[in-house]
């Protein structure tokens, strides 16, 4: 028999239910990565819907200059002035863009609260599927607002706040899905690696909207546009919500903690371990972030068994029953400040190297995707750290304490040149996307999955909801505070963005706390 050519062996060397978890972590992958590449333009484009206008003695023109531009054969529209586009040409356009952020932001944040809970009452695929669909549409209608010479302030606060809405379909959505398929094996490594979507579609959603910017600033939202409402055909046509829909197991059976851990709880059944063999397996990563003081797991796996298969067979989770879930309000407020800084640099470092660089819309585009780079390591880094000290608030309160003075680096050296910039970029990304990738990822499928649940997977969506929603409340303030404290020099935004970061860490304060405790009282029955 002839030997098996090597691509073919390396195919056959993974199980049926190795192959199908790849493809869902791919599929949710691009899937989110889509959401985050629609929401990029705004902070590209605004460089073109406000230019610095010259001053008069400047914009005298050769009869020859004058008369190649009179004769461009494309022209711009008739009431583009020099100063931008109406009506964000005017002296106050930071603050009309300003409140294009935050009317995007306060959206999401609101919606996000209603999303988890209707999105675990409804399939996922069919709910990821309408809200990508929705997204492409008012995407793409905030650019048609260029093709169809559209100047009024409200047509463009309506698309944002549509988009925002809908968006909110998104996150409950994939990280639902993603939980199903893994367990807590592992997991801060796993959700680091497959966060860095937000990061990737930053990157692409940047690139792309900086390539039509300059020329035809519309299609930098039409095809955006076009992209999430094709992922989302995608989406309806490849999506598998459980394991259990095609008959997989819900881990992998080498990762001896998946007995204990998130959706396992469905398949895995241990009739043969007795209550110190399990105190032993028991995770410790739970139990330092959670403080729980049980010692044995056999009577809440047989709980679990009987809850039901999966989230068709459980009652969803109210929302006070979920912010009873030790972790969830601490986390929540972390994310709301850690969220706050993110979004800002997400919304507004475009415009801030435009000032500072004095480089065109397009440069300064491509160039801010260096701290979505950035945040690609530092997502992967915070979840390898967190899996290897079993301890998810101190990796966080860790890079949270390096990000305040980061961000004064940042805007001391920034100044200096472009080389500064390029390398503070990278580092700010990471420290300050770090924190924001864990919570939104591990920590919460961790609380999601928590214990006090009794196998509950329809909780994942809800728990998912509230961390997040009050994150956004944070991302949508730190836009507008922004946009309101800029005029006064941007020296004053980084003050504010620092003073988030310390807040973020005070409310982890307490948790960071017991972790310590708990490993102090770890090492000290160790020792007798």
């Amino acid at each position: 028999m002839a030997q098996l050519p090597p691509g073919i062996r390396f195919i056959t060397s993974f199980s049926r239910d190795q192959w199908y978890r790849a493809f869902i972590f791919t599929l949710t992958f691009f899937l989110y990565a889509s959401f985050h590449l629609s929401r990029k333009p705004i902070s590209i484009v605004k460089g073109e819907l406000h230019k610095h206008c010259a001053a008069s003695h400047e914009v005298e023109l050769s009869s020859y200059r004058e008369y190649a531009a009179q004769t461009q054969s494309v022209k711009k529209p008739s009431n583009a002035s020099q100063c931008g586009w109406e009506p964000f040409d005017k002296n106050n356009y930071k603050q009309l863009l300003g409140a294009l952020d935050y009317s995007f932001l306060c959206a999401y944040a609101i919606g996000m609260y209603l999303s988890g809970i209707i999105g675990e009452r409804l399939p996922i695929r069919y709910y990821l599927t309408v809200g990508m669909l929705a997204s492409g549409l008012f995407t793409a209608m905030f650019g048609l607002g260029y093709f169809c010479n559209i100047h009024n302030l409200w047509f463009y606060i309506m698309a944002q706040i549509a988009n925002g809405l809908v968006q909110t379909t998104g996150w409950p959505s994939v990280v639902t899905c993603i939980g199903n398929w893994f367990g807590k094996g592992r997991r801060g490594l796993i959700m680091g690696i497959w966060n860095s979507h937000t990061s990737v579609g930053n990157i692409l959603g940047s690139l792309i909207a900086a390539y039509w910017v300059s020329t035809c600033w519309g299609l930098s939202f039409v095809m955006p546009g076009v992209i999430i409402a094709v992922m989302g055909i995608v989406c309806f046509l490849f999506l598998i919500e459980h394991p259990k829909d095609i008959s997989c197991s819900c881990t992998p059976s080498s990762s001896s903690k998946a007995f204990l851990n998130g959706a396992s709880r469905f398949r895995v059944q241990m009739p043969t371990l007795n209550a110190k063999e399990t105190s032993k397996s028991q995770d410790s990563e739970m139990q330092h972030l959670l403080i729980d003081s049980e010692n044995s797991m056999t009577s809440q796996n047989s709980n679990t068994m009987g809850t039901g298969e999966g989230r068709h067979g459980t009652s969803a989770i109210s929302f006070l029953g979920a912010l009873r879930i030790p972790g969830v309000i601490e986390f929540s407020l972390c994310l709301l400040f850690a969220k706050l800084v993110s979004y800002t640099f997400l919304f507004w470092l475009p415009l801030y190297i435009t000032n500072v660089e004095h480089l065109d819309a397009k440069r300064a585009g491509d160039l801010s995707t260096l701290f979505d780079v950035g945040g690609i390591f530092g997502g992967i880094l915070a979840g390898l750290i967190s899996d290897r000290l079993e301890k998810r608030a101190s990796t966080c309160g860790m890079m949270l304490l390096l990000a305040a003075p980061t961000l004064y680096m940042f805007s001391t050296v920034s100044k200096m040149g472009l080389e500064a910039t390029v390398v503070m970029l990278l580092i700010s990304g990471a420290l300050v996307n770090g924190p924001y990738a864990l919570i939104t990822t591990a920590v919460s499928a961790d609380l999601g999955t928590h214990k006090s649940l009794k196998g509950n997977a329809r909780a994942l969506s809800t728990v998912t909801a509230i961390i997040d929603g009050t994150g956004s409340v944070g991302a949508a303030l730190g836009p507008l505070l922004a946009g309101l404290i800029s005029p006064s020099g941007w020296n004053n935004v980084f003050y504010m963005l620092m003073v988030a970061d310390g807040c973020a860490l005070l409310f982890l304060l307490h948790l960071i706390q017991k972790e310590l405790r708990c490993n102090a009282d770890h090492t000290l029955f160790k020792e007798h």
